[in-house]
């Protein structure tokens, strides 16, 4: 199955290396990254798609652990592959 995660990080050096790395550790495979700096308050905003098979409410749990990453929301979406940007 394939899911967006939708992340309010810390602007704090490693941030994003915490969620790929805890990412793919919990059996989630990143497939696209996107995002930037947030409305002015100096966090990030990123969504990040990833394939996998297991839960989705699983990686929620533990991205919500994560010092650096202040909200998660997960959006299911279709098993069609990405389009070429």
């Amino acid at each position: 199955m394939r899911y967006r995660l939708d992340l309010v990080l810390k602007p704090v050096e490693g941030a994003l290396v915490r969620v790929i790395g805890m990412t793919e550790r919990r059996g989630f495979a990143p497939r696209a990254i996107s995002g930037g700096a947030g409305d002015g308050d100096g966090r990030w905003k990123l969504q990040l798609v990833v394939d996998g098979g297991r839960p989705a409410e699983t990686l929620k749990r533990q991205l919500q652990k994560v010092y650096d990453c202040e909200s998660v929301e997960i959006v299911p979406l279709d098993d069609t592959p990405l389009e070429a940007a």
